[in-house]
C-alpha cells in the first residue's frame, strides 16, 4: 500500500533529460545538424541572453583510432554527433545540458554555484521506507513518457539524410535502455549483413567512464522526476555473494514457482516489459530497435554456464584488480593484459590479469550469473539489477582513482578502438561529454559512496605509495642518468684541470698587464659582437 501510494504521489511531476532533445528531431534541425534549443528561462538559444552558453560548431578529435573497426562512414555513431549535428551548446561555467538549463554534476542553484556531495549507499543499509521509495521510482520512471527527449528509429540514411525524421516517444526507464542498447549495437552494412566487433560502451578504456556518466544522468534523470534532489542509485555489493541475494520480492523480485525464467507475481517487476532486446531481428531486418514491448523480464540467477563463469567474484579478485597500475595496456580492447579495466570489465583472470576469451569473471560474471535478460549486452539495461550492479562497479573504479591518483594523460589519447579515445565524445549522449571528462574522482562529479567514506584515508597508501612506485619505475632511468652525469663530470674536470696548467705555463697573473691597448679592446669588441 505504501508503494502505491508513493507512486500515485509522484505522477504529478514531470522530467527533462536524456538524448536526442525533442526540439532537435525535426526535419529543420537535422537538415540544417544544429542542436542548440532555447532555455526557457529566457527563450534564447543555451541561454545565451543570461550567460549560459552558446551555440558552437562541434569540434572533433582527430587522434588516430585503433584498428578494431575496417570501415568509415558506415555507422552514424561515428565521429558522434557529426553524422546528426555539428553545433550543439557549448555550455558556459557550471551550468550543462542540451539547453544549458540544468548545473553540472556536483552542483545545485538557481546559478548553479552551490556544491553539493550525496552518498550512493548500499541497497541492504536503506531503511524500508527508502527501499520503498527506490522501487516506486523504478516503477514511476518505468511508466512516464519522457517529455523533452525521443528516440530515433531509423538511420540517418533512412531519414532520408533529415528529410523524414523518425523518432518514436519512450519512457524515462526506457530511454536508458535504449541508450545502452544503441551504444552496443552492431553496424548495419546492409543486405542484411553487419559488423559485430564493434562496441562505443564496452570492451575498451571508456567502459568504465561511459558507465559513470549513464548512472550519473539516470541519477539526475530521477531527481527531476521525483523533485527528490537527494536521491541516489543505491550498489549491491557482491563481494563473496554465494547467490542473488538481492533477488527478492522484497527488493529486485523473487523467482517465479511455475517458471524459473520469469519474476515472482508478487514483485513489482513481473509486469514490467523489456525492449530493445532482439538485436539479430534488428540485424536482419537492418533496422533499429523503435522501443515496443518485447515479453517480460526474464532472470534464472545462478543456472548459467558454469565452465565459462564458475563463481561471483570473491574479495581477493577485487584487490588483485586494485593491484593493477595500468588502467589500459597493449591493444587496449579485451585481449588486454595487467589491464585494470580490461580485468574489472571481466575478460581477463582476476588472479593473473591475463586476457582469457573462455572466462567471464567480475563485471562480467555478473551479467553471465542472471541468466536472462541481464546477460545480453545491448538489452541488459532492461533489468534494474543493472543499476545496482554498476554503481558497484563505478565504486571499484573509484577506489582505483584514489589509490593512484591518476592524471589525465594516463586515458589513452589514441589509438583505442572507434569511440573511446581520451577526447572522443561519447556515444549518444547530447548534450556532448568526453570520456576524458569522466576519468575524476567522483567527489569532483558530486557523489561519494557510503563504504568507501567509512574508511580511514591511509597517508602511506594513497599518497605516499604511489609516489613511490612511480620512482620505482623511472630508477633505472634515473640510476644511468647519474652515471653518464658522472663521467661527463669527470671528463669536464680534467678538461678543466689540462687547460688551466695550460694558462699557468704561460705569462704569470701577476705579470699580465691591468689595461688593454686600445686596439686590443676594439679587437675583443668585434669579436664578442660576432
Amino acid at each position: 500500500m505504501l508503494l502505491a501510494a508513493v507512486y500515485c504521489l509522484l505522477w504529478s511531476f514531470r522530467t527533462s533529460a536524456g538524448h536526442f532533445p525533442r526540439a532537435c528531431a525535426s526535419s529543420k534541425s537535422l537538415t540544417e545538424k544544429e542542436c542548440c534549443p532555447p532555455w526557457a528561462g529566457d527563450g534564447s538559444p543555451c541561454g545565451w541572453l543570461s550567460g549560459r552558453g552558446s551555440c558552437q560548431d562541434v569540434i572533433l578529435s582527430t587522434a588516430p583510432l585503433g584498428p578494431q573497426f575496417p570501415f568509415t562512414g558506415v555507422d552514424d555513431r561515428e565521429s558522434w554527433p557529426s553524422i546528426f549535428y555539428n553545433r550543439t551548446c557549448q555550455c558556459f561555467g557550471n551550468f550543462m545540458g542540451f539547453n544549458c538549463g540544468s548545473c553540472k554534476f556536483g552542483f545545485r542553484g538557481p546559478r548553479c554555484t552551490e556544491r553539493r556531495l550525496l552518498v550512493r549507499r548500499n541497497i541492504f543499509d536503506l531503511s524500508v521506507p527508502e527501499k520503498n521509495k527506490f522501487l516506486a521510482y523504478l516503477t514511476l520512471a518505468k511508466h512516464t513518457t519522457s517529455p523533452d527527449y525521443v528516440i530515433p528509429t531509423g538511420t540517418y540514411g533512412q531519414m532520408n539524410h533529415g528529410t523524414t525524421p523518425l523518432f518514436n516517444d519512450v519512457s524515462v526507464y526506457d530511454l536508458f535502455v535504449w541508450m545502452h542498447y544503441y551504444v552496443s549495437r552492431d553496424t548495419l552494412l546492409g543486405d542484411s549483413e553487419v559488423w559485430r566487433d564493434i562496441d562505443f560502451a564496452h570492451e575498451a578504456p571508456g567502459f568504465l567512464p561511459w558507465h559513470r556518466l549513464f548512472l550519473l544522468l539516470w541519477e539526475q534523470e530521477i531527481q527531476k522526476l521525483t523533485g527528490d534532489e537527494n536521491f541516489t542509485i543505491p550498489y549491491w555489493d557482491w563481494r563473496d555473494a554465494e547467490n542473488c541475494d538481492v533477488c527478492t520480492d522484497e527488493y529486485m523480485g523473487g523467482r517465479n514457482p511455475a517458471n524459473p525464467n520469469l519474476l515472482s507475481p508478487a514483485s513489482f517487476f513481473s509486469s514490467w516489459q523489456i525492449v530493445c532486446s532482439r538485436l539479430e531481428e534488428y540485424n536482419s531486418r537492418q533496422a533499429l530497435c523503435n522501443g515496443t514491448s518485447e515479453g517480460p523480464l526474464l532472470r534464472n540467477p545462478g543456472n548459467h554456464d558454469k565452465a565459462r563463469t564458475p563463481r561471483l567474484p570473491s574479495s581477493a579478485d577485487v584487490e588483485f584488480c586494485l593491484s593493477l597500475t595500468q588502467y589500459e595496456s597493449g591493444s587496449m580492447d579485451k585481449a588486454a593484459n595487467f589491464s585494470f579495466r580490461n580485468t574489472l570489465e571481466g575478460f581477463a583472470d582476476p588472479l593473473t590479469g591475463i586476457a582469457d576469451a573462455s572466462q567471464s569473471s567480475m563485471h562480467n560474471a555478473l551479467h553471465i550469473y542472471m541468466n536472462g535478460t541481464m546477460s545480453q549486452v545491448p538489452g541488459s539495461a532492461n533489468d534494474p539489477i543493472f543499476l545496482l550492479h554498476h554503481a558497484f562497479v563505478d565504486s571499484i573504479f573509484e577506489q582505483w582513482l584514489r589509490k593512484y591518483h591518476p592524471l589525465q594523460d594516463v586515458y589513452p589519447e589514441a589509438n583505442a578502438p572507434i569511440g573511446h579515445n581520451r577526447e572522443s565524445y561519447m556515444v549518444p549522449f547530447i548534450p556532448l561529454y568526453r570520456n576524458g571528462d569522466f576519468f575524476i574522482s567522483s567527489k569532483d562529479l558530486g557523489y561519494d559512496y557510503s563504504y568507501l567514506q567509512d574508511s580511514e584515508p591511509d597517508i602511506f597508501q594513497d599518497y605516499i605509495k604511489p609516489y613511490l612506485e612511480q620512482a620505482q619505475r623511472i630508477w633505472p632511468w634515473l640510476t644511468g642518468a647519474a652515471v653518464v652525469g658522472s663521467v661527463l663530470t669527470a671528463v669536464l674536470g680534467g678538461l678543466t684541470s689540462l687547460l688551466c696548467r695550460r694558462k699557468r705555463n704561460q705569462l704569470p697573473e701577476e705579470k699580465q698587464p691591468l689595461l688593454m691597448e686600445k686596439e686590443d679592446y676594439h679587437n675583443l669588441m668585434y669579436q664578442s659582437h660576432l
